[in-house]
C-alpha cells in the first residue's frame, strides 16, 4: 500500500509538470523567463538580418554587373553621369557619380584660359587626382558602413547568446536545488522539470548564438568581397581620370 501511495504521488506530481516546450516556459522562474523572451527575440532579429543583408547584397551584385557593364561598354562617361546623377541606384554608381562630380567641378573652372594653363601644372593636376581619389574613398567608406550596420548585433548575439543562456539554466537550476530542499524530496519527479526548464534556457542561446555565427561569417566574406569590389572600381576608376588629366 506504502509502494502504490508513492508511485501515485510520482505520478501525480508528473502529471502537474508540462514537459512541453509551452509549459517549461510557463513554469519558469521570471528571470530564466526573461532570459528565455530576450534570446528568442534576439533569435528572430538575426534572422530578419540575415535574410536582408543576403537579399540585399544579391540585388548589389546584380546592380554592381549592369552598371559595369554599361561603364566598360565604350559609352560616354558624361552620359552615364547624366543618367544617375539624380539617384543612383546602388553604391558603385555612388562611388562613380561622386568621383565625376568632382572632376566637373575641375572641368567648369578649367574652361577659362588661365585655369586651363593652370591645368597643366603637374602639381595642379597631382592635386586634382588626389582629390578625386579622396572623394571616392569618402564615398567608399560611407557606402560600407550603410552595408555593414547590423553587423554588429550578429556578431554580439553570436558571442553573448550562450553566456545569456548560460546565465538563465545556472539561475533555473539554483531554483530547482532550493525546491529540492523545500520538499526534502530527490525524486527524480521532482528534480527533472526544474533542470529541464534551466537546461531550456542553454537550448535556446544557442539557438540564437548558432545561426548569428555562421550567418556573421558569411555576409562578412560577402561584405568584404563586395567592399574589394568598390576599391577596385575605384582605383581604375582613377586612373582613368587621371590619364585624361594629362591629356588636358
Amino acid at each position: 500500500m506504502e509502494t502504490t501511495a508513492v508511485e501515485g504521488a510520482a505520478l501525480g506530481a508528473a502529471a502537474a509538470h508540462d514537459l512541453s516546450v509551452w509549459g517549461l516556459f510557463l513554469q519558469a522562474d521570471i528571470v530564466v523567463k526573461a532570459v528565455m523572451v530576450m534570446l528568442v527575440l534576439a533569435s528572430f532579429w538575426t534572422w530578419a538580418i540575415i535574410f536582408e543583408k543576403a537579399i540585399r547584397l544579391r540585388r548589389l551584385r546584380r546592380s554592381a554587373d549592369q552598371f559595369e557593364e554599361g561603364f566598360w561598354s565604350g559609352g560616354s562617361l558624361d552620359q552615364l553621369y547624366e543618367k544617375l546623377d539624380s539617384a543612383p541606384p546602388d553604391p558603385m554608381s555612388v562611388v562613380f557619380v561622386t568621383a565625376m562630380r568632382e572632376w566637373r567641378r575641375f572641368a567648369a573652372r578649367g574652361s577659362s584660359s588661365s585655369a586651363a594653363a593652370a591645368g597643366g601644372d603637374p602639381a595642379v593636376r597631382q592635386s586634382v587626382h588626389d582629390r578625386i581619389e579622396r572623394v571616392m574613398d569618402i564615398a567608399v567608406g560611407r557606402e560600407m558602413d550603410r552595408l555593414e550596420r547590423h553587423m554588429t548585433f550578429l556578431a554580439s548575439v553570436g558571442s553573448a547568446a550562450p553566456f545569456i543562456g548560460l546565465f538563465g539554466t545556472v539561475w533555473g537550476i539554483m531554483n530547482a536545488f532550493t525546491s529540492i530542499a523545500a520538499e526534502a524530496n530527490t525524486s527524480l519527479t521532482v528534480v527533472a522539470p526544474g533542470i529541464a526548464e534551466a537546461l531550456f534556457a542553454t537550448a535556446l542561446g544557442l539557438v540564437a548564438a548558432i545561426p548569428a555565427t555562421i550567418g556573421f561569417n558569411k555576409l562578412n566574406h560577402e561584405l568584404s568581397r563586395y567592399g574589394t569590389r568598390l576599391d577596385s572600381f575605384a582605383g581604375e576608376f582613377g586612373a582613368i581620370l587621371s590619364r585624361q588629366l594629362e591629356e588636358r
